[in-house]
């Protein structure tokens, strides 16, 4: 709970200075000063407002007010403090750790878009600043690096950089940690408090969430066929996958890899003759079927393309795209949206949807309704729109299923999104072991209950099974999507794909859903620990690191994903039983381990389990 400590009320300006600035500093903050200023205040009014938690955590609260409803004015918020043991820079959206200068640091964020954190740590894995914004729907601009003349970090956070409809009132508020914390910790303390300050609950995530999937996407692109991918799917379930997503391409018989074709949204019968018929075949295998929707795209090529002419927010024509962008304001297009999603739940009994391209929603320049006075339009927000819009999805969807899944991946992440969603998936990185594992570490640490996919999984069918299974062990921490073509892959790839599926439901609570700590962010996660009351799991990516085995109070795993033959193992106890697996599940000679740093023979992309007395 925070504390009220102090309170500023600053009135700003009369209606008459329209023009005139404002600007106000304030005092005791943790990160020193902090200046809000707007470069034309016009009729409104400026209030701000300290406050404190117990842990020392601290809030600034900013309240606008004007008359009457008026464009909300472009303001900031900045403030500086010397670079003290803080080395790398914590985003949701990249994997870069370097420390950028102030000139070259900005990130964005808004409801389909990212979140409102950024955070700096040390080698040491401690927070050394987290800062968040509970505005979760509105564009916020934050620009956080190091000033050159003097080292220090520089932060400026600004609002209402993107057009917003005419508002009378607004409120929002910026938290400040700078506790002496493991940086996972700080950064989970932050999203959480964004969900709750901004009233954002999240969808609950059914046990299917958790399940691991099959993605036709790299596997097929959008060359999918119904014959082709029930036989796939009769070998996803034998190796132990539980869901299905058919990616882009079911709509259309198109195979350019563009959108020109979306916006009907109706079953290409050259592909799939008898869309439920197909359905039930997979559902016989024990497989859950999800579909992909692109969900603001409507392709030039598409009969629908004149019955929207006039709502759309922007047009891109290449010959990569060719389609417009929705505009959700209206409230024929939000319908239009939901009964296409609940014809295709019924018609063909799915169990959710992949639904794509959220990010696209948004301006490109002016907003098009200012012009046209909002005509049509029965909310002026675009920001609340696209929150109206998911939310009447995600309820149109339960009313069919109340467990639909409902698949985001990055960068539509964030607070806000995970109220619709109960799958995060990290984005693309096909053939990219290191970003998937990052990309999913990061999604672990912002999306509190919530299922974190792995990107889908490829690799060439030439690797080694040991060498395959690396990718499999960089997404172990989050759901596994696979994207080979099981049918042609080595038996022995397939052999080690069915243990790690076992294996992976067999330890899913401490894996999925219990304590998580991704160390080194500096070195891109090379050692991530999960772990619940019964186990520890500790994946290890980098042979130059130590597996940390932590107290000895419960059974732990140690696997290894360093394409190397041994590990550096500490332990606080000498365990009472040690035994080796290979990356089949073989057991094999196990090393003998004492208790402080071993050099431990562990087989390549296999794993230890480590007993101590009770």
């Amino acid at each position: 709970m925070t504390k009220l400590v102090s309170s500023l009320s600053f009135c700003a300006f009369a209606c008459a200075a329209f023009a005139a600035p404002f600007e106000r500093t304030c005092d005791g903050f943790c990160v020193g000063p902090v200046r809000i200023h707007a470069p034309e205040a016009g009729g409104w009014t400026f209030a701000a407002t300290r406050g404190t938690a117990p842990d020392g955590v601290e809030t600034l609260e900013i309240a606008l007010s004007a008359p009457s409803p008026l464009a909300p004015p472009r303001f900031s918020v900045s403030f500086d403090f010397d670079q003290v043991d803080a080395h790398h820079k914590w985003t949701t959206r990249t994997e870069s750790v370097t420390m950028p200068p102030n000139w070259g640091c900005h990130t964005a964020s808004r409801l389909c878009s990212g979140m409102p954190l950024v955070a700096f740590l040390n080698d040491n894995d401690r927070n050394r600043v987290a800062v968040s914004c509970s505005e979760a729907k509105r564009s916020v601009g934050i620009a956080a690096g190091l000033r050159e003349e003097d080292c220090r970090l520089v932060w400026k956070l600004d609002f209402f950089g993107e057009p917003e409809a005419p508002i009378s009132a607004y409120r929002t508020q910026i938290r400040f940690d700078r506790r002496d914390v493991f940086f996972g910790e700080a950064i989970a303390a932050g999203s959480k408090w964004i969900s709750e300050t901004a009233g954002l609950k999240p969808a609950p995530a059914p046990d299917a969430a958790f399940e691991p999937l099959y993605s036709a996407w790299y596997s097929f692109h959008q060359n999918v066929h119904d014959k082709e991918i029930e036989a796939e799917c009769a070998e996803a379930a034998r190796l132990g996958m539980k869901v299905l997503i058919v990616d882009d391409g079911w709509q259309t018989d198109d195979t350019n890899r563009g959108y020109a074709y979306c916006g009907d949204w109706k079953v290409s019968k050259n592909r799939f003759p008898d869309m439920a018929a197909h359905v039930a075949k997979v559902h016989a295998l024990g497989m859950k079927y999800m579909i992909w929707y692109g969900v603001p795209m409507i392709g030039l090529k598409s009969a629908n393309y004149a019955r929207f002419k006039g709502k759309y927010l922007w047009t891109q024509n290449d010959r990569w795209s060719g389609y417009s962008c929705l505009d959700p304001r209206f409230p024929e297009v939000r319908q239009f949206l939901c009964d296409l999603y609940a014809r295709a739940m019924r018609d063909w009994n799915l169990d959710g949807l992949k639904l794509d391209f959220i990010d696209a929603i948004g301006f490109r320049g002016e907003d098009p309704a200012v012009k046209e006075n909002y005509a049509g339009r029965d909310i002026r927000s675009l920001s609340e729109a696209v929150d109206r819009l998911m939310k009447d999805v995600y309820a149109t969807l339960t009313a069919i299923k109340p467990d639909a899944l409902v698949e985001f991946r990055q960068s539509y992440i964030g607070p806000g999104i995970r109220q619709y969603g109960n799958m995060m998936r990290a984005a693309d990185c096909p053939g990219d072991l290191l970003a998937n594992r990052c990309r999913i570490a990061n999604l672990r640490l912002t999306s509190g209950d919530t299922a974190v996919h792995a990107d889908m999984l490829e690799w060439n069918a030439k690797e080694t099974p040991e060498q395959a299974a690396r990718f499999v062990l960089s997404t172990m921490f989050g759901v596994i999507q696979y994207s080979v073509m099981l049918r042609t892959l080595p038996e022995s790839h397939k052999k080690m794909i069915a243990h790690w599926l076992d294996f992976s439901q067999k330890h899913r609570n401490a894996l999925l859903k219990g304590a998580f700590r991704p160390r080194h962010y500096e070195a891109f996660y090379p050692v991530i620990e999960a772990e619940d009351a019964r186990e520890r799991i500790v994946g290890v990516y980098n042979d130059a690191c130590v597996a940390d085995c932590g107290a000895a109070d419960r059974e732990v795993y140690v696997l290894n994903a360093t394409g190397k033959g041994n590990l550096a193992v500490r332990l606080a106890a000498k365990p009472a039983k040690v035994e080796a697996f290979d990356t089949f599940g073989n057991p094999v000679a196990a090393p003998v381990l004492d208790k402080g740093l071993n050099d431990a023979a562990v087989p390549s992309s296999g794993y230890l389990k480590i007993s101590f007395a009770r």
